[in-house]
């Protein structure tokens, strides 16, 4: 087999650069060790910046998006029982975001591509990566019991934290950067209006909590609990209980609850490796970057990611800019530094980080400032929206 791009991973980020690539003229084959309805089931995040927006909309799979997605002007910040609201528009230049699941990104893309006749090779478990440093990197798997041998230009790691791509990169070279926090998130999707019509941040002596949404009939809620905690220790009642007492009264009054219909306990971390690229390997989202959620960065870095990647083989396919290259990995990781930068200074502020009270006085303290002056407001509006992309050249 040959291609131009090879990707592997099948997620938001391997099917995105792969559409984009093929609504450029530019062949790819997308290669996935996880079955297809595997890869659809994972639940995930759902709020989308403005850039995320934008490309999908350039790839040609926004329609859906635009229809059934909500836009949100604002979001609130809870403490002290008390509840203030981040003017997006106000303080972001006029931005906004976008609440649509990444499920949903999934399954856009996924048709997109099917539609396209562009090649996706699901349930591969076996792949792995020669000659990246030459100029014939090529994959190698099994097909059907067959070996093959998939040829091509250049690689896109976008196969995940878990993933091969990274460890590609000799261990000499490969720099990685990780912070573990002493919490997880315990989340809870039900089909339930949602509490409130714009997302909720809660910092309480309790622990954090937000409230989310995937539509106007689907709730996403999560709680902060000890990494020792089990998810089946949790049933409803006790998780609507727990939420309703971190909830100002306003909020927990109007909530609607209801039985699960997913229920899990996710560690959060921050890591990021150095360099992003190694010869012809690319490392794209969580392959090469994890964010904690608190900020709603992990989708969004890895479509800030792909428009960087993306941008460069266009112009290396329709340009001959080869030059621009070596760019990748510097654009990319300026705009992750940044934007880990805010993720954990979000977690900071909203998590109960120490049981020392000096902390915990400080931390609401920041939480006054950043959400009651235009400069505090300013700041955190605009790093949630999302900070504008750079020009490859």
């Amino acid at each position: 087999m040959r291609t131009q791009v090879a990707i592997i991973g099948a997620g938001p980020a391997g099917l995105l650069l792969g559409q984009l690539l093929q609504n450029a003229g530019i062949s790819n084959v997308i290669v996935e060790r996880r079955s297809g309805d595997y890869v659809l089931s994972r639940i995930r995040a759902g709020v989308l910046e403005e850039g995320t927006t934008r490309l999908l909309r350039e790839a040609k799979v926004g329609q859906r998006m635009d229809a059934e997605g909500m836009v949100h002007h604002g979001v609130q910040i809870a403490f002290m029982d008390q509840i203030r609201r981040v003017d997006l528009e106000r303080y972001a230049d006029g931005k906004s975001v976008m609440v649509y699941g990444q499920t949903e990104v999934t399954r856009d893309l996924m048709e997109a591509r099917a539609k396209a006749g562009a090649v996706s090779l699901y349930e591969i478990p076996d792949v792995s990566i020669h000659n990246v440093e030459t100029d014939h990197p090529s994959l190698q798997f099994t097909v059907n019991g067959e070996k093959e041998i998939l040829e091509c230009d250049y690689i896109a790691g976008c196969d995940g934290f878990h993933g091969i791509s990274r460890h590609a990169i000799p261990s000499e070279i490969r720099g990685e950067y990780e912070k573990v926090y002493p919490f997880g998130w315990l989340g809870v999707l039900s089909e339930t209006p949602p509490v409130s019509s714009e997302l909720i941040y809660g910092a309480h002596s309790k622990g954090f909590f937000l409230c989310s949404m995937r539509s106007l009939t689907r709730s996403r809620y999560y709680l902060e609990v000890p990494l020792t905690e089990k998810v089946e220790h949790w049933s409803d009642d006790r998780f609507w209980t727990e939420l309703c007492s971190r909830m100002p009264e306003s909020t927990a009054s109007q909530l609607v609850s209801g039985p699960s219909i997913e229920k899990s306990i996710a560690p959060l971390r921050s890591f990021v490796v150095e360099p992003m690229q190694y010869g012809r390997l690319f490392l794209v989202g969580d392959a090469a970057h994890i964010v904690p959620p608190t900020g709603a960065k992990g989708l969004n870095l890895a479509a800030s990611d792909v428009n960087y990647l993306f941008r460069i083989l266009e112009k290396v396919y329709h340009a001959g800019r080869t030059d621009l290259l070596p760019r990748y990995s510097g654009l990319a990781l300026d705009r992750i530094w940044k934007s880990q930068r805010f993720s954990w200074w979000m977690t900071s502020m909203l998590h109960r980080l120490s049981a020392n009270p000096f902390d915990h006085r400080v931390q609401l303290a920041e939480l006054d400032y950043f959400t009651g002056s235009d400069e505090g407001l300013r700041t955190l509006a605009r790093n949630y929206v999302g900070l504008p992309y750079q020009d490859v050249g």
